[in-house]
């Protein structure tokens, strides 16, 4: 642990280091990885990002912002296989609950290319493979880069002024989003609640149970507004437009997918009211008995 005084966080290079270091490890397991490991790899760039984006105020601002444009690079490589094996597996499980509504959308050809991924991965391998050296590639130089970077001198104090600016970020998208519900303002905010939530990691020395307890209800807002935009893709993937001379099979399955949509808000808005209403004290948020904000 880092300790000045009286307050004390996790260590953080080695926690930075072993992410960058286990994604590499799953993206060069196989030709291949497969859906949970292609998942696995861009939430440890998703945590590294957060990482590098908490000690920018004391580290090295060029080249931190030089190795988070890497991982986001590296992350839309491995963007296109994700989400088309999302999409085909919402789309199945909407043919199981519809048969009778899918048997209407038999010619749609949007919904056939998405359901048909698994044969067409074949067919565009090369073009994957190559992405995923690329990312490899991008991964394995930013961790080099950061093996050979000091980061043991940290003020503690002043990391969790910078966690407090990404409360505030966070809550600033949520009020955004919770006024103007756009596919845009949820993306936002869920982009914001995560580095929020991966950087609160560091922080559990200074109320375990207190800082555990937040995490995992930020984990299930992270998770509902990401099936949100799982659907939101989806859709954009369909090309659908309301009003647009579209079968009643396709405007149906529309319907049903936004039904799914307001579930997965609903749940939302309730969890995220509590952590980021507008005068919530963000110390007493995350129980600290300490003053440094």
């Amino acid at each position: 642990m880092v300790e000045t005084g009286y307050v004390k966080i996790k260590n953080i290079k080695p926690v930075l280091s072993g992410y960058l270091r286990k994604a590499h490890l799953l993206i060069k397991k196989s030709e291949v990885p497969c859906d949970k490991d292609v998942h696995d790899i861009r939430v440890f760039l998703k945590k590294s990002r957060a990482v590098l984006k908490l000690i920018n105020s004391q580290d090295d601002v060029e080249q931190n912002e030089s190795d988070i444009k890497s991982l986001v690079i590296a992350g839309r490589h491995l963007s296109t296989v994700r989400d088309t094996s999302v999409q085909e597996k919402i789309l199945k499980n909407l043919r199981k609950k519809y048969p009778d509504l899918f048997i209407q959308l038999n010619d749609n050809n949007k919904i056939a290319a998405l359901t048909d991924f698994a044969d067409r991965k074949d067919q565009e391998l090369p073009v994957l493979k190559d992405n995923l050296e690329k990312a490899a590639n991008l991964i394995y130089k930013t961790g080099y880069s950061i093996r050979f970077r000091s980061m043991n001198n940290f003020d503690p104090q002043l990391l969790i002024k910078d966690l407090g600016r990404t409360y505030d970020k966070a809550t600033g998208c949520y009020i955004a989003a919770r006024n103007k519900p756009t596919d845009e303002n949820i993306h936002k905010f869920r982009k914001r609640s995560k580095d929020f939530l991966y950087q609160l990691y560091f922080f559990r020395p200074l109320n375990n149970s207190s800082v555990k307890s937040l995490e995992k209800k930020l984990d299930s807002i992270t998770r509902n507004v990401g099936r949100y935009n799982d659907l939101a893709q989806l859709i954009r993937s369909l090309e659908y437009r309301p009003g647009n001379k579209n079968k009643a099979a396709l405007d149906e399955l529309a319907i049903h997918i936004r039904e799914y949509q307001d579930a997965y808000l609903e749940k939302t808005w309730i969890t995220a009211f509590k952590l980021f209403c507008p005068g919530t004290n963000f110390i007493n948020l995350l129980g600290f008995k300490i003053l440094v904000i």
